[in-house]
């Protein structure tokens, strides 16, 4: 059993939690932390048997020993945006033009002041060694489990990822797949653009963390907060963000900071997180 998130740790939105941290509310003067590395890393996958393949580009921000990232659209970041944020004090970059940037430097300076261990309410969850099926499939498997609810139920899966559509399936759940580049899962289903329009039919929200960085998240999280529905993050963008609001309408996190699973072939963890008073599914 893992403790809870502290009190002092937690805000009520993502806006206000960006705004304690510039403030120093939440750990040390962000002006006086300097981010010492900041990278990109572009992946294309398809895995063994899967009929469909897809790409990621993440930035990240190394501080100190946390690194803090989002996701980006393939393509969509500037290329001089690592030189600028190189060397930048974490106040600097908070204050970004580009949400990109803030989402990641407010992952790099939380996952600083509050790394994932029990005492800051995470609860470790290790992630075998294999093939990226293997490790995708164990990844989805420990989401998943974050879920309360009975089979049957409609789970809105925003941020659409075979290995979660898969596991919602074994859990007897139906999933309404949603990303805004449209199309078919790979099983056939159509794939919705809207999440909003389809959450009122769902009875819980499954969210990547990459709707901090396309600016989706905060209505997602007031709809479960004002209908009662259980909001269950997988965050390998926000990472560090996503358990500081859990409470807020997001009742359990699956954080996956840097190295993500897509690029090792050995062991890792992967750290949940739950609201203490809704508990947040299978133990």
């Amino acid at each position: 059993m893992t403790s809870a998130v502290p009190a002092t740790a937690t805000a009520t939105s993502y806006g206000e939690l960006l705004d304690r941290a510039l403030a120093g509310e939440l750990g040390p003067d962000p002006a006086a932390l300097r981010i010492a590395v900041a990278f990109t890393t572009r992946q294309a996958v398809r895995h063994d048997g899967r009929g469909t393949g897809y790409r990621n580009e993440v930035l990240s921000l190394r501080l100190a020993e946390a690194v803090g990232s989002c996701a980006v659209e393939p393509g969509a970041l500037p290329d001089s945006t690592v030189e600028e944020c190189v060397d930048a004090d974490v106040a600097r970059l908070l204050r970004h033009p580009l949400e990109a940037v803030r989402v990641a430097a407010l992952d790099a300076y939380l996952a600083y002041v509050f790394p994932h261990t029990p005492g800051n309410g995470a609860e470790p969850v290790p992630l075998p060694g294999g093939s990226s099926l293997v490790k995708s499939r164990a990844r989805a498997k420990a989401v998943v489990e974050l879920l309360d609810l009975p089979a049957g139920s409609t789970v809105l899966l925003v941020g659409v990822v075979n290995s979660l559509l898969e596991a919602l399936r074994e859990r007897g759940l139906t999933a309404i797949a949603c990303d805004f580049k449209g199309g078919e899962t790979e099983t056939g289903e159509p794939v919705a653009t809207d999440a909003l329009t389809e959450a009122g039919r769902c009875d819980a929200l499954l969210v990547s963390g990459m709707t901090l960085g396309n600016g989706t998240f905060e209505p997602l999280r007031l709809h479960a907060l004002e209908h009662g529905k259980q909001l269950v993050m997988f965050a390998q963008t926000g990472s560090a963000v996503l358990p500081r609001l859990l409470g807020q309408g997001v009742g359990a996190v699956c954080a996956e900071p840097y190295p993500f699973f897509w690029l090792d072939g050995g062991p890792g963890t992967i750290h949940r997180y739950r609201d203490s008073c809704t508990g947040g599914g299978p133990r």
